[in-house]
């Protein structure tokens, strides 16, 4: 039998629920050290709730071409609304993994490869417009082969190459949304979840939340922040010639896969790089 890491534990919920919290929020906070704080708010468990099922998914990855900080510098990033901020942006001029097509170009940022087999790598999918992120955004969301179709496979040199640093936390009571995209029968009074638990108990057992977080970072290592400028790191001498750049300055979408198996962990979009930073 695989345990996939799984535990479980028995809590007294109807006399310790604010424990039970602190303990749930502790757990999550531990294994993603520190990056999910407080997935259970205050008051979310209560003397009627019969169980708590959780789970934690931290990755740290490192590019295998990292940027150099000393490249760092600020410039224009265009928002949705027409206006513009400056923020600091990571340049490059290396060779990189890019596709164009269908109004919009994808680039793919590969991690050094761990211990195992796995080959995890970032995307970047921007638009050409710069008001394109939510039409792209439809087709990679009903078009299952979409990203697929469009991974870039082989290097090419690049005119320019500048991306922003990023970093986007995010939180949702996701049962309405979950109910809206068709999920209904766990959290109606037809379901019955009794069987999970092992305590004698009417049956009906439901689901009646559920919490979600994530974050994400982005930056010239791949994960943690350091923030520095130079400006001689996008001297493009001796290059080949080249008609193609890739200018990430204004909305786009990102996902971290992982290649082999095609899974996608995480997938988001960057409508103003400063809002985290």
């Amino acid at each position: 039998m695989c345990k996939y890491k799984a535990e479980a534990q028995s809590v007294d919920f109807q006399t310790k629920a604010a424990e039970v919290t602190s303990q749930v929020n502790s757990w999550v906070e531990k294994v993603t050290t520190g990056l999910i704080k407080d997935i259970l708010p205050a008051g979310s468990v209560g003397s009627t709730t019969r169980l708590v099922l959780g789970n934690a998914l931290y990755f740290k990855g490192a590019w295998t071409n990292q940027f150099d900080p000393r490249g760092i510098k600020n410039d224009y990033f265009y928002l949705l609304d027409g206006s513009s901020i400056q923020t600091p942006f990571m340049y490059s001029i290396e060779d990189q993994y890019i596709s164009s097509s269908d109004g919009m170009k994808v680039l793919k940022l590969p991690y050094k490869q761990g211990k195992d087999r796995r080959q995890f790598s970032m995307y970047i999918l921007l638009p050409e417009a710069r008001d394109g992120l939510w039409s792209l955004a439809k087709k990679l969301s009903v078009e299952p082969e979409f990203l697929e179709c469009h991974i870039p496979r082989q290097k090419v040199a690049l005119r320019q190459f500048k991306l922003p640093k990023f970093k986007i936390s995010f939180e949702i009571e996701a049962s309405d949304l979950l109910k809206q995209f068709g999920l209904q029968l766990p959290f109606s009074d037809q379901a019955d979840l009794s069987e999970m638990v092992d305590s004698p108990m009417p049956q009906g057992l439901n689901i009646s939340s559920v919490f979600h977080k994530a974050f994400v970072e982005v930056n010239e290592t791949g994960t943690k922040a350091a923030a520095s400028t130079m400006g001689q790191a996008v001297l493009q001498s001796a290059r080949p010639p080249s008609d193609m750049d890739f200018i990430a300055d204004h909305p786009f979408l990102f996902l971290i896969r992982e290649d082999i198996s095609g899974v996608v962990l995480f997938i988001g979009h960057v409508v103003n790089p400063l809002l985290s930073l």
